[in-house]
């Protein structure tokens, strides 16, 4: 039994609340607890975050209840969104909240296991107090993890890191973003005492070789190209409700006037006969026209817009009323493709082709976000070409094909930038192509420049 392996007060929390685990969460755990670098891909509201995070959770638990549990960072959450890092955050307060008053009713007092976020919206107040009194968890995205691993302060909050969960992985291995990320967790490696575990997460990814070779580094492959990290592959096929959706009039190379309001009027009658629906669009410009032009016809205060654009009040205050139901949609741009809970939707509708099979997968399992539920969607296309488009991708999703992600292949740009950044915090020297890594020669200074430079 796989919750054998937890402290009985974690374990009695997880049945009260989710019964049975999942088929990623007992194939995930035991090489979590056991140290390895390990790779779940499972389908979207199948429990992967919550595959990670127990085996952490329990871990530290155990630490509070026996008085060994000291303020410092033991896990590093990156996710690809800010909105996604805010939304792990309120997951896990309850949790943790839930298995320390659990643990009181057993007559064991615990000390308060601690989880904040910093990213580029965390008040500088709240930065300054992360700095005196490090959370266990930090909540961060690949940007403001390079910046903590470059800043003297948080350098030395991030040496105590034992686990790392990159989640949505193959949101960022797919550009020089990932690059980028690879880099500052080969940095954290060579900080940290000891080396911490590996943990990705995605519904869609392949191959997934490629995609745990990236997760672990080149340092961790063997002689015939192998990862040296425990692959967990669920698959991603889901049952969909899907369909195509198209004005009544002949569609052509452009979308007229005429058609858009033919959209827009099926866009409101899907609006008014569902619960909540969430409308995906492809750039933040054309969310703003759609929301305006349905909250025409449904009222302003039923329907909103959420893109990267907007400050993060407005779009805390948007994924709030959706999910309390005050609004009966929400247009939006990738802002809310990945696995951020904003509650029950029951429609998800794209307007326009995604040009992407994983993307259109993402935002589709946006409804129906658990297990046992049907996600449901609706393609708009808008011309004749992306009608053509719209049926090959869903033929494509019944096929449970997927994307192929190209990893970019060792920019130099990324390179010279996390350089820059590491010989910023520590002297470093420069390896010779002469003499052994690590030594320098004669007449150099420390950073194996001519002496007299060292200190430009």
């Amino acid at each position: 039994m796989p919750l054998s392996h937890f402290h009985p007060v974690v374990a009695k929390w997880f049945r009260e609340r989710f019964g049975e685990p999942t088929q990623p969460q007992r194939l995930g755990w035991p090489p979590i607890l056991s140290g390895q670098d390990t790779l779940i891909a499972a389908p979207t509201g199948s429990g992967k975050t919550l595959a990670a995070f127990l085996a952490c959770i329990d871990h530290l638990f155990r630490e509070a209840i026996s008085y060994q549990l000291t303020d410092q960072t033991r896990v590093l959450y990156i996710s690809p969104l800010k909105a996604l890092s805010n939304d792990v955050q309120r997951n896990l307060q309850y949790p943790l909240e839930e298995i320390q008053k659990m643990a009181f009713q057993e007559g064991l007092l615990t000390p308060e296991i601690r989880v904040l976020v910093r990213t580029g919206d965390t008040p500088s107040n709240e930065r300054q107090a992360m700095l005196r009194k490090p959370p266990h968890i930090i909540v961060t995205t690949p940007e403001s993890f390079y910046l903590l691993l470059t800043a003297q302060k948080s350098r030395k909050m991030l040496k105590t890191v034992d686990t790392v969960i990159v989640d949505e992985i193959h949101a960022v291995a797919r550009d020089k973003r990932g690059s980028h990320l690879s880099l500052s967790l080969e940095r954290l490696e060579d900080l940290c005492e000891k080396r911490p575990v590996r943990i990705g997460l995605s519904a869609t990814q392949r191959p997934m070789d490629e995609i745990a070779r990236f997760l672990v580094g080149t340092n961790r492959v063997d002689a015939d190209g192998t990862p040296q990290c425990t692959l967990v592959n669920v698959g991603h096929d889901r049952k969909m409700d899907l369909a195509i959706e198209a004005p009544q009039t002949p569609l052509s190379a452009v979308c007229s006037v005429e058609q858009w309001q033919e959209i827009y009027q099926r866009l409101s009658e899907i609006i008014q006969n569902h619960r909540s629906t969430l409308i995906f669009v492809n750039t933040r410009r054309l969310a703003e026209r759609v929301t305006h032009n349905l909250s025409d016809l449904l009222g302003k205060d039923s329907i909103s817009s959420h893109h990267g654009s907007l400050s993060k009040k407005i779009r805390l205050d948007t994924e709030q009323r959706l999910k309390t139901g005050e609004l009966k949609a929400v247009v939006a741009t990738a802002s809310l493709e990945l696995g951020i809970d904003i509650g029950f939707v029951d429609l998800v509708v794209q307007i326009g082709s995604p040009r992407s099979i994983t993307t259109f997968l993402q935002r589709i399992g946006r409804s129906g976000h658990a297990l046992g539920l049907t996600p449901t969607g609706r393609l708009f296309a808008l011309t004749r070409d992306e009608l053509v488009e719209c049926m090959a991708l869903i033929q494509a999703v019944r096929r449970a094909n997927l994307d192929r992600i190209e990893i970019p292949e060792a920019p130099l740009d990324i390179l010279a930038q996390q350089i820059v950044a590491e010989t910023a915090c520590r002297d470093l020297p420069a390896a010779h192509p002469r003499l052994p890594s690590g030594q320098v020669p004669d007449g150099q200074g420390k950073a194996g420049l001519p002496t007299g430079q060292a200190g430009m």
